[in-house]
């Protein structure tokens, strides 16, 4: 996976689905989600970003819309969003071969369009601790099924590792960090305290 290769799509991170998440802390997906979201703004991945009935769901969470402020958010009826054409046609204008999908909920909008793109030729990755399932049972079978079928499940922080590769790659650096202190915890408050201690010297 690379930025050059990779599409990310964010689905359905809506207040209403969201409420229904009880796989995670719906705090720490939406931590995940927007760690993701930041991560693909560093490394210039194109994105696409979809919601289902926003009018009766709500938009997209306020922390996703704050990364990609006045992007299209392809709003649709459709369960599986590769059954939507404007979104299909969006992955497809980026020419990228590499999908890497989060969304709510892991069983229905993770798994139906992840199933789909790989049908279709795709490298599918499916973010799943940025995803979250009605249960935890949800969404272990759905991780389960995707896995079976030749998705790669993995988590937000292992993409951002990914796209970065090589700590000689210094443009993205202070990016990377920045999302580090603000997104993953411990590690962040670490990276923080080093800078902390670098600028007493």
């Amino acid at each position: 996976m690379s930025a050059k290769n990779s599409v990310f799509v964010l689905v359905d991170h809506q207040p209403s689905l969201l409420a229904g998440v009880n796989s995670h802390p719906t705090t720490t997906v939406v931590n995940n989600v927007t760690g993701l979201a930041k991560a693909a703004k560093v490394f210039g991945v194109p994105t696409v970003l979809t919601s289902v009935l926003s009018e009766r769901g709500g938009k997209l969470i306020p922390q996703i819309r704050d990364v990609f402020p006045g992007q299209e958010v392809h709003d649709r009826t459709t369960l599986n969003a590769w059954e939507d054409a404007n979104v299909v046609k969006a992955i497809r204008k980026t020419g990228a071969k590499k999908i890497v999908i989060a969304a709510l909920w892991t069983e229905i909008c993770l798994t139906y369009p992840a199933l789909a793109a790989l049908d279709e030729g795709y490298e599918v990755y499916a973010v799943t601790d940025a995803s979250g399932g009605t249960s935890v049972e949800a969404h272990d079978m759905a991780v389960r099924r995707m896995a079976d079928e030749g998705v790669v499940p993995i988590t937000w922080n292992a993409v951002m590792g990914e796209l970065q590769r090589d700590w000689s790659h210094t443009a993205t650096i202070p990016g990377v960090a920045k999302i580090n202190k603000e997104h993953f915890g411990a590690f962040g408050a670490i990276l923080d305290l080093e800078e902390q201690l670098l600028s007493h010297h």
